[in-house]
């Protein structure tokens, strides 16, 4: 069957594009299989095409060999993989974006990986990103990862490179598959069932994949390393045991008292100073890992209505839930403006307000997200002949279209707390109610926050009716659609003594749109959850291409092949204007077993509907305040300092406006963040070089090695706390001074910072790749896949105290690996294989935090002194045993992790860790037991 009767868009695979691979696939299935096919990468169809550009395969048998069960679990543990864009050990994490998994290609951010579904794009969120739980693993046949920019070839987003996940079609027969799984702690139970059918005929077919997974969500307390407060011991003073100031002022002196064990709330007597003793933990309520469930349902349909035409169509269906849950809310009385009343019965100090913390812990902070996608991609493809050439033809239309239900509660309302920490009395019955004997305030309940968790008593938050009161739901809803047209043309021009000249053209009008609209409270800023605004926005494009490859040289001395591929898109779009992107790729064969090949690319990423129409919202930033007495670099006592009323003696407060020791220190504050509409695209410009060589004198040996190298300017990033801080304070520019409120303590309570067109980042780096297939002996087959990526460069434009601009060197730092190594060997005897994997990761850096962990206490950078921690490497083990029953079934037992190994403590609150905890969000969080059943009919 020609390929060119396939539906428009598939992309089949060609990598690695090995000669000598290549060449016995021919031999084995017949020329027929090679006939004008579409590489991912390109737009040109032929059956001599090769990628100038690495692409890395993942058949569906790699996929069955690993213990994963999810599309980006498996993307992940690519070796050019970068740090998880929200991990799901990001306990603290937010917005529509929480509970998907995303793919992060050279660390360069996953809003910057495109993400197609047979060749057509997924869909994004609000944000920017693209949700890979969405597809069904029981629906995919292989995945093809393209490691180069091809903003040319495919538009917006593909900076870093592009994934594509091919599905099943035309699958004839039936299968069920069901899998087990638990880490050796005993929690985090897997399930996941799958059941796929199809039935093909000359003509066409169908495809029906249905899918039902789900993983309990695993607990901070129930891990080593995440126990005990996220910075090694660091427990929150805001306790669930209460505590009042008395002084409260100067706020670096106020003395908190908490009520002894036994003691009377109401007697000022029974209350002692508290002590790091009684602070709370609140990793004890955090869950380390959400929980997550899917159903996904995946349908593939396509008939050939002539001989040249056919018909496709791909329908998706996914419904995800994610639970989250966080410590009950650190309450600081001072932070809302609502003290307990000195008119309250239960204030230990009658007649005075008096200022207060307590955390909520009665009633931990729970999410339950939900996003529901519905996706269609439709069209006719067909194949002519003209002038005795053959042309390949496809129009086509998709709509994706996710829908968000976000469901909160733990969070108190300020309206009810201002209420219930109001007057009250004690009525006739010897029940506290707020308000006075006078004016009781009906549908009130009165609380006592100074009531330690665990005691009974009058105002007691365990009290189901002031639960009720204080903490209702919250709900926060999201849309996003997206809708595409394309049309697209390719084939042969004219011949040149090396061989036919190919060209592609196509058009694509997108429209993206979304929302993203918060609570009522959240709007308002009546509770104490994150303050946020809706997103709202819209955009359209219209795009045209043009691909053309050439070939110059063939079968002549130290050229059997040299082409050279040329590529350019122009997109309009309706918000900022217009863009123009090129590519240029070679591939030199100077031996039958040896291929050079090459790229440059321009690439470019839009700003997404959140960038340029999101609301505003907020978060606990960390940073330092160069007003400090103690902080890292002070000015204290400038005349900036001293302009904004904060006094030399200053020492910067952080949560429970308790001094800081460690720096960045998180403010007790939110602050808030927000969009520009004035954003411009970012640009980038990439290079890639490389070679495969598969040695004739060994067969079944082949190896590439590649390298490339990724700039990117005008990077969308936000305006930093420390970079607003610095400007005002140190380098006296009153302009970036007029959003920051201070209290009368100094302490700075409010500040806005948005985003903006400033970041700039280079990469570079070798891939190199060894596949080697041994003869078959008496006792098994054996193959080795050895894949290695190794980083040379990762710089980051910034700022140092001073304002000038510096490189700062991030290679080496957490998540950041400078090398990435995955070892797999497979053996095969009958019915019977073993799978096995080490996946090796490089030592990690961190600024050091004190505590005597100072390993590189002499470093320096850039000229200014920067002691860093240095943790050693970690490799991580799996192992699967499969059997290939006689009644058509597999069953396979395998363990990812299977040494439980642990990674190092990681203490500075760096985003590359990538969770909330002290621990890369990358690794594994223990051994991991699975048992697989699967069934062919």
């Amino acid at each position: 069957m020609r390929v060119g009767m396939l539906p428009a868009g598939i992309a089949i695979a060609l990598a690695p594009a090995f000669a000598s691979a290549q060449e016995a696939a021919a031999e084995q299935q017949g020329a027929t299989t090679l006939d004008r096919i579409e590489v991912t990468g390109s737009r040109i169809r032929g059956a001599d095409m090769e990628t100038q550009q690495p692409i890395i395969t993942l058949s569906r048998q790699d996929i069955e060999k690993q213990g994963f069960t999810s599309v980006a679990d498996v993307l992940q543990n690519l070796t050019s993989a970068g740090s998880p864009a929200i991990s799901r050990s990001d306990a603290l994490a937010s917005g529509e974006d929480v509970g998907g998994y995303y793919i992060d290609i050279r660390n360069l951010g996953a809003q910057r990986t495109l993400i197609l579904v047979n060749g057509k794009r997924l869909g994004a969120s609000t944000s920017g990103l693209q949700d890979l739980s969405q597809i069904p693993m029981s629906s995919i046949d292989r995945i093809e990862v393209l490691k180069d920019g091809a903003s040319a070839i495919y538009g917006s987003d593909a900076i870093a490179g592009v994934v594509n996940i091919i599905t099943r079609k035309r699958y004839e027969g039936a299968e069920a598959s069901g899998y087990l799984g638990q880490y050796g702690e005993g929690d985090g139970d897997t399930q996941d069932f799958s059941f796929t059918m199809g039935s093909a005929g000359d003509r066409g077919g169908v495809t029906l994949s249905v899918e039902y997974y789900k993983q309990d969500p695993v607990a901070a307390k129930d891990r080593w390393f995440s126990e005990d407060g996220n910075t090694g011991g660091a427990w929150s003073p805001v306790s669930q045991n209460g505590s009042f100031c008395d002084p409260c002022t100067p706020t670096a002196s106020a003395v908190w008292w908490t009520l002894n064990d036994g003691g009377t709330p109401g007697n000022r007597a029974d209350y002692h100073r508290i002590t790091p003793a009684e602070y709370a933990n609140s990793n004890e309520q955090m869950f380390l890992m959400t929980g997550i469930e899917r159903r996904s349902v995946f349908a593939n349909a396509n008939y050939d209505i002539t001989d040249n035409i056919t018909f496709n169509a791909d329908i998706l269906y996914n419904h995800r839930t994610t639970d989250q849950q966080i410590a009950g809310y650190p309450y600081q009385s001072g932070s809302f403006g609502t003290p307990l009343s000195g008119t309250s019965v239960f204030n230990p100090i009658p007649g005075q307000n008096t200022a207060f913390r307590r955390r909520l812990w009665e009633v931990p902070r729970t999410t339950k997200s939900d996003l529901e996608t519905y996706r269609f991609a439709g069209g006719f493809n067909g194949y002519f002949e003209l002038g005795g050439r053959g042309w390949d033809w496809d129009v086509g239309a998709l709509l994706n279209r996710n829908t968000t239900t976000k469901t909160a509660h733990g969070d108190a309302s300020l309206l009810a707390t201002e209420q219930a920490l109001g007057p009250s009395f004690i009525d006739a019955n010897g029940i506290a109610q707020c308000g006075t004997a006078a004016r009781p305030i009906a549908d009130c309940v009165p609380w006592n926050p100074l009531l330690p968790y665990g005691v009974a008593g009058q105002g007691s938050l365990a009290n189901p009716e002031l639960q009720k009161f204080l903490f209702p739901q919250y709900t926060d809803t999201g849309l996003t659609r997206t809708t595409s047209y394309t049309a697209n043309i390719s084939g042969g021009l004219f011949d040149l003594p090396a061989g036919e000249v190919g060209m592609a053209v196509g058009v694509e009008h997108r429209q993206e749109e979304g929302r993203f609209v918060p609570d009522a409270f959240a709007q308002s800023g009546n509770s104490t959850g994150l303050a946020a605004t809706t997103t709202a926005g819209e955009y359209s494009l219209d795009e045209v291409y043009a691909e053309l490859n050439v070939p110059l040289l063939a079968d002549v001395a130290f050229a059997k092949e040299l082409t050279i591929n040329i590529a350019g898109r122009y997109s309009d779009y309706s918000n900022f204007g217009d863009t123009t992107n090129g590519k240029f790729g070679f591939t030199w064969r100077p031996i039958d077993e040896l291929l050079v090949r090459g790229t440059w690319a321009e690439g470019f990423r839009a700003p997404t509907i959140n960038d340029l129409y999101g609301g505003i919202g907020s978060s606990f930033e960390s940073y330092v305040d160069p007003c400090g007495r103690t902080s890292p670099g002070s000015v204290a006592g400038n005349a900036a300092c001293t302009g904004a009323g904060v006094a030399p003696t200053y020492v910067q407060l952080g949560q429970g406006l308790v001094p800081c020791t460690s720096f960045p220190c998180q403010t007790p504050d939110q602050f808030i963040t927000g969009s520009n509409p004035n954003l411009l695209p970012e640009t980038s410009k990439s290079k890639t070089a490389g070679i495969v060589w598969s040695p004739r004198w060994v067969e079944g040996l082949d190896l590439s090695l590649d390298w490339y190298s990724y700039k990117i300017e005008n990077m969308i990033i936000s305006d930093s706390v420390d970079r607003i801080l610095r400007d005002c304070y140190v380098l006296g520019n009153p302009a970036r001074c007029e959003g920051i409120v201070r209290a009368p303590d100094g302490h700075i309570t409010d500040l806005f910072f948005g985003l903006a067109n400033l970041g700039q980042m280079e990469t570079e780096g070798w891939d190199l790749g060894v596949k080697y297939r041994l003869p078959e002996f008496s006792f098994g087959k054996f193959s080795v896949d050895w894949q290695t990526s190794y980083v040379s460069k990762y710089d980051e434009q910034g700022e140092n105290s001073d304002g000038d601009a510096i490189t700062i060197g991030r290679v080496g730092e957490t998540g950041i690996f400078r090398v990435r190594s995955n070892m797999g060997v497979n053996w095969e005897l009958g019915d019977f294989s073993v799978s096995y994997m080490a996946r090796y990761y490089s030592s990690m850096k961190e600024p050091c935090v004190g505590r005597g962990v100072c390993t590189l206490p002499d470093r320096y950078q850039n000229d200014e002194a920067a002691p860093q921690k240095v943790s050693g490497s970690n490799t991580f083990h799996d192992l699967q045993f499969a059997y290939q029953a006689p009644w058509n079934a597999t069953v396979a037992i395998g363990a990812n992790n299977v040494f439980d190994h642990q990674g190092p403590l990681m203490y500075a609150n760096t985003s590359g860790r990538s969770s909330d905890f002290p621990y890369y969000g990358g690794f594994d969080i223990g051994r991991f037991v699975y048992l697989k059943y699967q069934q062919r009919f």
